[in-house]
């Protein structure tokens, strides 16, 4: 059982740890220190969630019926772009955060929103997180196949909250607002390129 618990663990760890348009937010939050906590919590508890449902087999359905993903993918190119503007535009005005602060911006709902739809509006995450974790998971029989997905949803957990309170340590690093017009214009950069790639894909 550990092995199987493990295996989830590193699986789910290595599906999310890619540079994307949700762990560029939530380093974005980490380095504010802005509703660091419940962000994290969000996207750890949907991927919790995502994985459970590829466990019992939603995976299929969606599978079956691509113009549910065809409806997210729309929609998620749409926001991303939203977004990329957004973070640009905040390049051009950057911030400062002054080492000890946090930041004072968005509003908690705001900032739960925004990680709500950079979450369930990525079609990547039903491909990645339900279908083929569920895939995966299903590989290990009735009893291991839970196991293996609490790995995984433990995998999220860590990542997440490792990345949003471990970003604080870049805080003396964007004291200065230059710093923030780079991490702006990545930000800006990745959405661009995600949004992209969903629309050719």
């Amino acid at each position: 059982m550990l092995t199987t618990l493990l295996a989830g663990l590193g699986t789910g760890v290595s599906l999310i740890v890619a540079i994307g348009a949700q762990n560029a937010f939530v380093l974005r939050q980490g380095i504010r220190r802005e509703h660091v906590g419940p962000v994290a919590l969000l996207c750890s508890l949907a991927d919790a969630l995502l994985i459970g449902a590829g466990v019992l087999g939603i995976g299929t359905l969606v599978e079956r019926a691509p113009v549910v993903l065809d409806v997210v993918r729309w929609g998620g190119v749409a926001f991303l772009l939203c977004y990329a503007v957004l973070a640009l535009r905040r390049a051009v005005h950057p911030d400062a955060l002054r080492v000890g602060e946090s930041g004072t911006g968005a509003s908690l709902r705001a900032a739960l929103t925004t990680a709500a739809a950079l979450t369930f509006l990525n079609p990547h995450v039903y491909l990645d997180t339900v279908l083929l974790l569920g895939s995966i998971a299903n590989q290990h029989g009735d009893d291991g196949r839970w196991v293996f997905a609490v790995g995984a949803a433990l995998g999220s957990f860590a990542w997440f909250f490792g990345l949003g309170y471990g970003a604080r340590m870049l805080a003396p690093l964007f004291a200065k607002p230059t710093a923030w017009r780079v991490l702006d214009v990545l930000i800006g950069v990745v959405m661009i390129l995600i949004a992209s790639s969903l629309a050719l894909g």
